[in-house]
């Protein structure tokens, strides 16, 4: 059987396109993949409570929070959305999670946005430590500001086991949502 020189082309322009993209997510163990996310989600954090010093409060009464410094999210139809970020418990990093998100419909554009999920009891957190691909669901509360770039009330006294609270998007696709974002443990 011989292979025709249009599928030589097409196998090694396929290999070095996976090559590149293997590459790009560089999650191989000993890099410094953890130290560059824990600093991203520093850099997360101290925004978020600066932005919105409500969000300090949430944060006090939560079991842990799930950090995620950037989520790109692209859709022309199809989309879907990809990002890391680091789980703390008492604000110590104890697992990394990447974030995929896919969907049909109506859509076209690209944004880029993070978020932290405030996991506001251990059962909630148990669950999230314990699930293979935990599916953000309908469930969860989500945190909007009000026009004084503060946190709803409602939030804060929010009795939700997650509150998310999505902020610094930019882009040109309108609203961020993580409801269908799957998260999957890492080793970065």
């Amino acid at each position: 059987m011989q292979i025709s020189k249009f599928t030589r082309r097409g196998l090694l322009a396929g290999m070095v396109g996976a090559g590149m993209a293997l590459a790009a997510c560089d999650n191989s163990v000993g890099s410094n993949g953890g130290a560059r996310i824990d600093a991203r989600a520093d850099s997360t954090l101290t925004y978020l409570f600066n932005r919105y010093p409500d969000a300090r409060q949430l944060a006090e009464k939560s079991s842990g929070q799930l950090v995620m410094p950037l989520v790109t999210e692209a859709g022309f139809g199809l989309g879907g959305a990809y990002g890391r970020g680091a789980l703390r418990i008492n604000g110590v990093t104890v697992d990394y999670y990447s974030l995929t998100q896919a969907s049909a419909g109506l859509q076209i554009g690209a944004q880029q946005f993070a978020h932290v999920l405030f996991f506001m009891t251990d059962e909630a957190l148990q669950d999230f430590r314990a699930d293979a691909g935990w599916v953000a669901s309908a469930d969860i509360k989500y945190a909007f500001q009000n026009e004084g770039d503060r946190l709803t009330a409602d939030t804060i006294t929010s009795s939700s086991p997650v509150v998310a609270v999505v902020f610094g998007q930019a882009g040109l696709i309108a609203g961020a949502s993580i409801e269908g974002a799957k998260y999957t443990r890492i080793i970065p």
